[in-house]
């Protein structure tokens, strides 16, 4: 098995809908990969960590949002031309006549024929729908969905109930608890890379300068969002602003020391890693960091970061 059929397969099993019959072969790869093991500590971590944070419901205009979204897509779907719909058609009265006697595909034909005369004529000749159309309602917004429709009896007026979605705005100070909350659900809009990065920028800016950076029932919550942001976030951008952050944790939080270290190892931007080897700088004599450092030092591919590496370890000894 390849590690990346392997990765696909772990997201599966911390959700617990990987299919037993997969279960062996992903085993067995884990027991060789050191790597894949790696990622599925890591996301069991992270799934066992958002297991102590409330479930927040959707907001409403949020699931509108979404439903307008959805439909928006399916209407970008290009219709069938009408040769595939002649061809369609075609085929399926090649089927008819193959199966069927002559009679009842004769019979089938002209009722067929029949239905299309008669709807062509109700069209023509039936009651219009009447023209003035009266809004009980005229905010802004963008119509997200239709919630009720109800007939007068005996009448062709039409009573359409549909719900929008109006963009709201809210300003504060960064400490206030409602700002905090918005910004670390902005750290999560993967739809917009901008309001990814300003979320990041300003929670991690809170935490380098001393601020109290805490949110959620465990005073953790914003130390938590910039670990997930440093693993998983595909913007180096969005992951050197949480290292940022991240700095006045590294000696006292063993967990915000083994993200970082885990950011040097396994990193793929080159720049984020050599961030991470400054923020480790304090806490070099660390057993654990010596090892790390020892790994990059001869095993990196970047000539830059195992010198730094290097002269990091020489200088513990030194102080040793």
């Amino acid at each position: 098995m390849k590690c990346e059929k392997a990765q696909q397969q772990i997201v599966l099993v911390t959700y617990g809908e990987l299919p037993d019959e997969q279960m062996a072969s992903l085993e067995e790869h884990l027991a060789e990969c050191e790597g894949c093991n790696r990622e599925l500590k890591a996301l069991l971590a992270m799934h066992e960590a958002l297991a102590y944070m409330p479930v927040a419901e959707p907001s409403p205009n949020l699931v509108a949002q979404a439903r307008m979204r959805l439909d928006e897509e399916l209407d970008t779907i290009p219709p069938h031309g009408i040769l595939t719909r002649l061809r369609s058609h075609l085929f399926a009265w090649l089927g008819h006549l193959q199966s069927a006697p002559a009679l009842a595909t004769l019979l089938v034909g002209a009722g067929v024929l029949g239905g299309m005369s008669l709807n062509s004529y109700q069209v023509a000749h039936g009651h219009k729908l009447p023209s003035t159309v009266v809004l009980s309602n005229t905010t802004n917004g963008t119509i997200a969905d239709i919630s009720g429709i109800v007939r007068t009896p005996n009448s062709e007026v039409v009573q359409v109930t549909y719900n929008r979605v109006v963009p709201e705005t809210v300003q504060g100070s960064l400490d206030d608890p409602q700002i905090r909350q918005l910004l670390m659900i902005g750290m999560k809009s993967f739809a917009n890379n901008g309001v990814r990065t300003d979320s990041v920028a300003l929670l991690a800016n809170e935490c380098r300068t001393g601020h109290q950076c805490v949110a959620g029932p465990n005073g953790n919550g914003i130390r938590d969002a910039l670990l997930v942001s440093l693993r998983y976030d595909k913007n180096p951008a969005v992951r050197l602003k949480a290292l940022e952050g991240l700095q006045p944790y590294v000696a006292e939080d063993q967990r915000v020391r083994d993200g970082v270290l885990e950011a040097l190892m396994h990193d793929s931007n080159a720049t984020v890693r050599t961030q991470a080897i400054s923020l480790l700088e304090p806490v070099e004599s660390d057993s654990s960091v010596r090892q790390v450092m020892r790994t990059v030092s001869t095993t990196d591919v970047n000539p830059y970061i195992r010198t730094v590496s290097t002269q990091l370890l020489q200088g513990s000894a030194n102080i040793q």
